[in-house]
């Protein structure tokens, strides 16, 4: 089993890399958030294990990103210990949070435990209403009517009907779909939202595609 530890602090880092190993797993380590992200996305791990308070890239944002991508286990561990910090964490796709001190044995038996439970599966297969989105084939249709999408496309309705129902800023947007930082003087996200609305939304009396004024996008069903 390999794990990635994406940890600043260099005695917690020696410490879980030392006690991994000898517990079994192969251990890749990350100081970073940017550097840890790279990692995960690129790498094959069957974990991560993954401070809050990062510098460059916090691990709220490393498993926002992350997700849009992979369904790669992720274990939570860090000092801030409020409810609130620990509902986020789960809230935003971690599948366990382990606050700081912690026992190397309860962090070992969580690990083994989401291990255990194998990778959560993404939805192969998206509806909301006459919509239809087969993700693995990259597909989509609606009221049975097949729809051609570019790549990128693709991508930004996947993103939304993934997040039905959750306004998703333009920064967020832009983060997921093209990896970028936002830049208040681009208009990628307006001019993709609307070439998207063209073909899933302009031909149809329902419209799926929403814009919250001063927010972003949403995707659902909405009453009149």
């Amino acid at each position: 089993m390999r794990l990635l530890v994406i940890e600043d602090e260099p005695k917690t880092v020696g410490y879980l890399k030392k006690g991994l190993e000898e517990s079994g797993f192969v251990v890749d380590t990350a100081r970073t958030g940017i550097d840890g992200l790279h990692l995960a996305l690129t790498g094959d791990y069957d974990l991560l294990v993954l401070d809050v308070m990062l510098p460059g890239l916090d691990g709220w944002g490393v498993v926002e990103k992350l997700r849009v991508h992979k369904s790669t286990p992720v274990l939570f561990l860090s000092a801030r210990d409020a409810l609130d910090d620990r509902v986020h964490g789960l809230e935003l796709g971690g599948d366990d949070y382990l606050v700081k001190p912690f026992a190397f044995v309860e962090l070992l038996a969580r690990i083994r435990t989401l291990l255990r439970r194998g990778p959560a599966r993404e939805a192969e297969h998206l509806v909301v209403g006459d919509l239809e989105i087969d993700v693995v084939k990259r597909r989509v249709r609606r009221a049975g009517t097949r729809i051609d999408l570019t790549p990128r496309e693709f991508s930004l309705l996947h993103l939304l009907a993934r997040r039905r129902s959750e306004v998703l800023s333009r920064t967020q947007i832009a983060s997921y779909v093209w990896d970028m930082n936002f830049d208040s003087d681009t208009n990628v996200v307006e001019v993709a939202v609307r070439r998207l609305r063209a073909k899933v939304d302009d031909p149809f009396t329902l419209k799926l595609i929403h814009t919250v004024r001063g927010m972003g996008y949403v995707l659902d069903i909405q009453e009149p």
